[in-house]
């Protein structure tokens, strides 16, 4: 699977352990930085990876922050992309299997990185259910109120 990748500072440390566990596990990762753990403005880094997805560039993005909350509202606002923000196992496999998650976001300041690295594993293995849910995803990517 070809995956996008992109933090701020604050989730930088587990961006680069995340990349690693996605290239061991056979996926192609575009990283869209940010590469130090320097401060810099998250938008920047995250719409990158949001694009990629919406595109069909990537058919999945991984953003991170301190919390993961700015990255999630930043990935959101780029047509096509649902991305949930993830903290623990049932957060994730919901956002698969309930909402047809593309990108996950995840707070590098509110997780463990072992928690992190079980996240991202649970969210790439989970399937999306389809059936009522589908309706509800046709609906938000039509931007219609629910």
């Amino acid at each position: 699977m070809r995956i996008a990748i992109g933090s701020d500072h604050a989730g930088f440390d587990y961006k680069e352990k995340i990349r690693g566990l996605l290239g061991s596990l056979g996926h192609t990762v575009t990283d869209f930085g940010t590469n130090s753990n320097a401060p810099v403005d998250y938008p920047l880094f995250i719409r990158p990876v949001a694009e990629a997805v919406a595109r069909g560039t990537c058919e999945r993005g991984v953003v991170l922050g301190g919390s993961g909350n700015g990255e999630a509202i930043v990935a959101n606002r780029v047509r096509g992309v649902r991305c949930a923000l993830c903290w623990s196992a049932e957060s994730a496999r919901l956002a698969r299997q309930h909402n047809d998650a593309n990108v996950i976001s995840l707070g590098q300041r509110m997780v463990p990185l072992e928690t992190a690295l079980d996240l991202v594993r649970i969210w790439l293995e989970t399937p999306f259910e389809g059936g009522r849910h589908q309706r509800r995803i046709d609906l938000i990517d039509a931007n219609q109120p629910c």
